[in-house]
């Protein structure tokens, strides 16, 4: 928070705010985009998966990697050089540039949707550490970690939260660094890792359709079509910076990929029977390791969901100051003003999110939510968009209405499980891609 608020009296106006003056190079661009994607979801919920379904649980973290090198060598690139000649500030500005301002009212108003539910995600399993760690309830840990990120990212938006990410990163790199072969020596080694449950079918199986083509069809476009991502990439000063940073990030997450899954199936040898598998991961940290390093890897933990919470604060942000204040209720605000409604959306989107956390249990299912709009609503908008000139509004508008449609439907009948390799998310996106090709061939 101290680091935030100092760093936040260099903000001097809008464009430090959404896209820190496009001055990030390689190492800024690195830090700020490996921080967001280790989160809630690459932890404390690929460590909860390691514990339930095996080595599997690669794929949650391995699936957000493929779908970085996508963003790093082609989309990405492309995004920022049309983002500096047109001086956009959000994917909505691109949307609105490329399609209308219908398409920019409807994605924003998804994006506000998802990234509410990826905020609360961070905050459930910030909520869990601090209720292993202090026994407070995860309500109130909830809440206490709502108030940290609202009050740094608040005070200068990408622009502080690029520099504190460094902070933050180093912490979590160092952290699990330590954790890990501490944790494997704990338990006996790699040997005795391979004895938890060796005779379970698919525990240790890598490729399982069920599990990794699902989390590769939820994830791997998400990640390529993220407009926190994209937004960071904004601030980029050149394509270089795109290709190094956002490369090291791709390459930082394919070798923690492994980290989570192995935690998870160390927790499953030693603590068969938790409540709930969301608490393998502070378990492992806080009772299998030496106190001063379970301490230091539990900072890192509580790191990472901080770190990817003001990531998904900065889409709520932007989406409703830039994309529907200024665009469609207050079109001639000044600079100052769409500040201001940024740092007050920041406020209520912090209230908001923790109210949500309140309710929600799981952190990999609350996450899920998000993904799946991302995968199915920006995918075909932004690819299409950006390669394909044929695209037109109405058919990318007509791509998202149906792949959200039969999202949904699987989605309520079958509960979230989909059929076999069918889930919500991979029918959702088939499904827009397969009426994006058809407006094509009208052509």
């Amino acid at each position: 928070m101290a680091l935030g608020l100092w760093i936040g009296r260099r903000v001097q106006g809008a464009s430090d705010f959404f896209v820190a003056s496009r001055r990030l190079g390689p190492g800024l661009l690195f830090s700020t985009m490996l921080a967001a994607n280790i989160g809630a979801g690459s932890t404390v919920g690929a460590t909860s998966r390691g514990y339930t379904t095996g080595i599997a649980a690669w794929w949650w973290v391995g699936s957000a990697a493929i779908g970085s090198v996508v963003l790093a060598f082609w989309i990405g690139p492309a995004m920022r050089r049309i983002a500096e000649a047109q001086q956009l500030r959000t994917v909505g500005d691109f949307l609105e540039y490329r399609y209308s301002r219908t398409m920019r009212g409807v994605i924003a108003t998804l994006l506000w949707i998802g990234a509410l539910f990826i905020l609360a995600s961070q905050l459930v399993g910030l909520g869990w550490i601090l209720n292993v760690v202090t026994g407070v309830p995860k309500p109130v840990g909830a809440a206490m970690g709502g108030v940290l990120i609202t009050v740094y990212f608040a005070a200068g938006g990408l622009l502080t939260s690029a520099w504190v990410n460094v902070f933050q990163l180093a912490v979590k790199m160092a952290g699990f660094a330590v954790a890990l072969p501490l944790a494997v020596q704990g338990f006996g080694g790699w040997e005795a890792i391979g004895t938890v449950h060796a005779d379970a079918d698919g525990y240790w199986s890598f490729w399982r359709p069920d599990i990794s083509l699902q989390y590769f069809a939820l994830l791997a476009p998400a990640f390529v079509v993220s407009p926190g991502l994209l937004q960071k990439i904004f601030g980029a000063r050149d394509d270089r910076a795109v290709r190094v940073g956002v490369g090291l990030n791709a390459l930082g997450l394919f070798v923690f990929a492994g980290v989570p899954a192995v935690l998870g199936i160390i927790a499953q040898g030693r603590y068969p029977d938790l409540e709930a598998s969301n608490l393998a991961l502070p378990m492992i940290l806080m009772h299998a390791l030496p106190p001063l390093v379970g301490a230091f890897a539990l900072a890192a933990v509580f790191s990472a969901e901080v770190s990817a919470a003001d990531a998904s604060m900065f889409m709520l942000t932007t989406s409703l100051s830039q994309d529907l204040y200024k665009r469609f209720l207050r079109p001639d605000a000044s600079d100052d003003q769409v500040l201001r409604v940024a740092r007050w959306t920041t406020l209520a989107s912090g209230a908001i999110g923790v109210a949500l956390a309140w309710t929600a249990e799981d952190v990999i299912t609350t996450l899920t939510i998000f993904y799946t709009l991302l995968s199915v609503g920006l995918f075909v908008p932004i690819v299409g968009g950006l390669y394909v000139p044929r695209t037109t509004n109405g058919g990318a508008l007509a791509a998202i209405g149906a792949g959200l449609i039969v999202t949904l439907a699987v989605q309520l009948s079958t509960s979230g499980a989909g059929w076999g390799i069918l889930s919500p998310a991979f029918a959702g996106l088939s499904t827009a891609l397969a009426v994006w090709g058809l407006t094509l061939l009208r052509r």
